[in-house]
């Protein structure tokens, strides 16, 4: 049957052990329903004394059997429960109807009744469960009175033809519905009333099993009576029936638990969508509602009357507390960093689901659940891939009044684990999108980041203006310092500008020492002011441990009206006429300089350096210098990077990064790299006339990348200075190969086939991951100079070049550090067995004359393994 005493009370169960004191039921409604019990328990040992009265007392030896094993009977059908759940309804489906129409067919009253308490009651008493034995009481004399009045009224009322199993069956017909009716009396005493078609369906949901139930009682007892060995054949029917319905109800929950994790993964998905799109929530509370319906979901699923999700959302570890189901007490709610680590009931080791209970918990954790309001609660931790998440808590089982079951555990395990994954992923991809608009060196927007928002706002019909400001340190800061001087200013100077600007305003480090403001619906004087303001406060000097910096700034601005569809090309329009604007400000002693159609004169310049590039190759305006690079720790000098440098006979020194992108984007970066690729291999060939085997790196573009023709070229050049191709490195960015990985990755294969050494250089800064390092043919890996420059100050950065040697290792790749600057980062990639070093600790950059006096001063000579000659660094 449908045991709705068992069921149906919306604290749990009315049997459902409990602490004395309930927090969350109203004082009122318990006084209301403790009267209510006393009623039921009158009612019944009325009804029963009446009945005894009624019905004849018959003794008979076999009582002194049927007794104990009726006592049996119920004791088994109270064990041999089915508990479905559907929301906050349970139906504990048991067989007390079998027990029951068997004593209504061969014992008296008085022998049931009291077989009926003593296996109930003291199943209850005996699982802890003896919280509501006055109401159970009651209503367990009116399961066995009503139904033996009702069979003997029944068969009165039969002619003596009818069979004699017609009353009892109406009468064990009864039992069940008035066990429902009392069940749904004590609901809407406490409060928990179900609507009137919810009750009759209950109703004849309960009418349909008790029937099955007495159907099957009826048939074995007419079985076992009338047919020899017959009790075997009931026994064998039993056994079935109760594993049909295991297996029924098996298959259902598993079913539903399926459901549940899809629907958990659905809500984590939804939500994660959300925070992709937008990776910095402007409050904590608007990603915790996010998880509302996945918390809903998994409290339905285990049937609890509280479930509570404490995360991690905030980047800083502080824990957001979510609470789906009754109320949870403010003191419960915990909050920082370290709760989850303080409170007793979430010092959670492994990733196992624990179970508490107040009566059998420690003295901290029961303080802990009384905290809570809680008898009994299910926790588990959510571990990421590196870290402690957050934590689940479900609390007091709803409709099952034996609690938290064995597959609620597998559940609950299942469900965190998904949750977990599912976390893990969402924080991997804000952090991807995070990293692909943001600087990684300040945290501002990147020109990514600063392109997106711009449009959107333009697209919104707003008016823009881009200030672009451009922080100039003395060129000899980093020379002198270091790069990692230099960096500490930027950061310094972006903190400025945003804490002159605040956070509504997006600021973004566009590139090296400059950066970009966008100001919506302001006017160009505005603009001028803000720029000016930022100037002077980036242009205020930078104390540095015991050093003070000077610094100055300059910038430009443009204005737009609001953009239609093409946005995005308006944004690059602007922020190419900013940048016009600060170097027309820069060349006029100006401050900051609004863009006029005049100053397309800049791009002129650019056209200039354009059409006399290839003629300054011709002249020897163009130069190759070399940075050598030492193998550690022996540091044996194992060959040099090829670096271009310009010297225009009007501008005078020209930084590469003024003229190699504009040559890469008119097509000539084909005629450059092939210059440093002829000057290379001479000077390959030079070292090799000396006995000297080392190699040369040499840049590659991504117009490289995409020249079917250019592996072809290297090995005619390879061939023709008679050099082999191992002593021959090119050195690509991982942002060249991923732009067109189509073409690029063909142009990579049969360069690596020539027997080239590739190099991956930056690398930390791009799409750098292990499954990146696998699809690439390359031979080294260069760590990336910001990391190895951060070393001395920062343990992210020891630790991102520490697991890059390891990476590379693990890849049979060389990994080359550049940006070697002092003895102390040397020392510490030693350490890290990092294969190769480059930076200004080992030298700067020469040319060619000045490499010559450089290997013959500062290295010795010695014979190496294959009787070459080894140039060793000297200390």
């Amino acid at each position: 049957m449908i045991e709705s005493h068992h069921t149906l009370d919306p604290e749990a169960t009315l049997n459902t052990p409990r602490p004395p004191v309930r927090a969350e039921v109203d004082p009122a409604r318990r006084r209301t329903f403790t009267a209510f019990s006393l009623m039921t328990l009158m009612a019944g040992l009325l009804f029963s004394g009446l009945t005894s009265f009624w019905l004849d007392f018959r003794y008979d030896s076999s009582l002194l059997y049927i007794g104990p094993l009726l006592a049996i009977g119920f004791l088994v059908a109270e064990q041999l429960t089915i508990d479905v759940d559907v929301k906050r309804v349970g139906w504990t489906i048991s067989f007390t109807e079998i027990p029951l129409i068997l004593g209504l067919l061969t014992a008296p009253f008085e022998v049931v009744l009291a077989a009926n308490l003593l296996a109930g009651l003291g199943a209850q008493v005996g699982r802890r469960a003896a919280t509501h034995v006055v109401y159970n009481a009651g209503v367990m004399c009116l399961e066995i009175a009503v139904p033996f009045a009702v069979a003997r009224a029944v068969q009165g009322a039969m002619p003596r033809e009818a069979p004699d199993w017609f009353g009892p069956v109406l009468g064990t017909l009864t039992s069940p519905l008035i066990s429902c009716a009392f069940a749904l009396a004590a609901l809407s005493v406490l409060g928990g009333a179900m609507r009137m078609s919810a009750a009759g369906r209950l109703s004849v949901r309960t009418l349909a099993v008790g029937l099955l139930n007495t159907s099957v009682g009826l048939i074995g007892y007419e079985v076992a009576k009338s047919t020899r060995w017959g009790w075997l054949l009931v026994a064998l029917v039993a056994v079935a029936v109760v594993g049909l319905y295991r297996a029924y109800s098996g298959l259902l929950r598993e079913q539903r638990d399926l459901e549940a994790l899809s629907d958990v993964s659905l809500s984590v998905a939804r939500s994660g969508q959300a925070a992709v799109r937008n990776p910095e929530p402007e409050d904590d509370t608007t990603s915790v509602t996010e998880w509302e319906p996945v918390a809903e979901r998994i409290r339905e699923q285990l049937n609890a009357t509280r479930v509570v999700l404490r995360l991690r959302l905030d980047p800083r570890g502080e824990v957001s507390t979510l609470v789906a189901g009754e109320p949870l007490p403010e003191a419960a709610r915990l909050a920082g960093p370290h709760a989850l680590r303080d409170d007793p009931l979430l010092q959670l080791p492994g990733s196992h689901v624990r179970s508490f209970r107040t009566l059998e918990a420690p003295d901290e954790v029961r303080r802990a659940l009384r905290m809570r309001g809680a008898y009994e609660s299910l926790v588990v931790p959510l571990r990421g891939a590196s870290q402690l998440l957050g934590a689940v808590e479900a609390h007091d089982r709803v409709s099952r009044w034996r609690g938290f079951g064995r597959a609620d555990v597998r559940l609950l395990h299942t469900l965190a684990s998904h949750l977990a994954t599912a976390m893990d992923n969402r924080r991997l991809l804000a952090r991807l999108r995070h990293d692909a608009y943001h600087d990684l060196l300040t945290g501002l927007l990147n020109r990514a980041g600063f392109r997106e928002m711009a449009a959107e706002e333009l697209r919104a019909g707003r008016t823009a203006v881009v200030v672009r400001v451009d922080l100039d340190l003395l060129t000899t800061v980093s020379e002198a310092l270091g790069y990692a001087w230099g960096d500490r200013i930027v950061v310094a100077a972006g903190q400025r500008m945003l804490g002159e600007l605040g956070t509504e305003v997006p600021l973004a480090r566009l590139e090296a020492n400059s950066f970009a403001v966008l100001l919506t619906d302001r006017t160009e004087e505005q603009a001028q002011q803000v720029g000016a303001r930022l100037c002077e406060v980036i242009g205020e000097s930078y104390p540095l441990d015991r050093l003070v910096v000077e610094a100055g700034g300059v910038a430009g601005f443009a204005s737009s009206a609001p953009a239609d569809a093409d946005a995005e090309n308006d944004i690059d329009t602007l922020l190419q006429h900013a940048d016009v604007a600060v170097r027309a400000a820069r060349n006029g002693k100006d401050v900051i300089r609004g863009y006029a159609p005049a100053m397309g004169q800049v791009f002129l310049r650019r056209f200039q350096l354009v059409t006399q590039f290839r003629q300054a190759l011709d002249t020897g305006q163009v130069e190759v210098h070399y940075q050598p690079k030492v193998a550690l720790p022996g540091r044996q000098v194992v060959g040099a990077e090829a670096l271009v440098r310009w010297w225009h006979p009007e501008y005078g020194r020209l930084d590469p990064d003024e003229f190699v992108p504009v040559v890469e984007a008119t097509g000539l970066v084909d005629a450059l790299t092939s210059f440093v690729m002829e000057r290379a291999l001479i000077k390959v060939r030079e070292w090799m006339d000396r006995d000297l085997r080392m190699s040369v790196a040499v840049n590659l573009s991504v117009r490289n990348l995409n020249d079917e023709s250019f592996p072809d070229r290297v090995a005619e050049a390879l061939q023709r200075h008679d050099v082999p191709a191992e002593l021959l490195t090119f050195e690509l960015t991982e942002s060249s190969v991923m732009e067109e990985p189509e073409r690029s990755m063909p142009v990579l294969r049969r360069l690596h086939a020539l027997g080239v050494v590739l190099a991956v250089d930056d690398f930390g800064t791009g799409y750098s991951s292990l499954a990146y390092l696998r699809t690439l043919p390359v031979d080294e890996v260069k760590i990336d100079k910001s990391f190895v420059l951060g070393m001395g100050t920062d343990l992210s950065d020891m630790a991102v070049v520490r697991t890059i040697v390891e990476l590379g290792h693990s890849l049979d790749l060389v990994v080359v550090a550049e940006g070697v600057e002092d003895d102390a980062a040397r020392d510490q990639l030693v350490g890290m067995r990092c294969d190769i070093a480059q930076g200004y600790l080992i030298s700067r950059p020469l040319p060619e004359d000045r490499l010559e006096a450089w290997l013959q001063a500062r290295t010795v000579k010695a014979r190496g393994a294959k009787s070459e000659t080894v140039l060793t660094l000297v200390h």
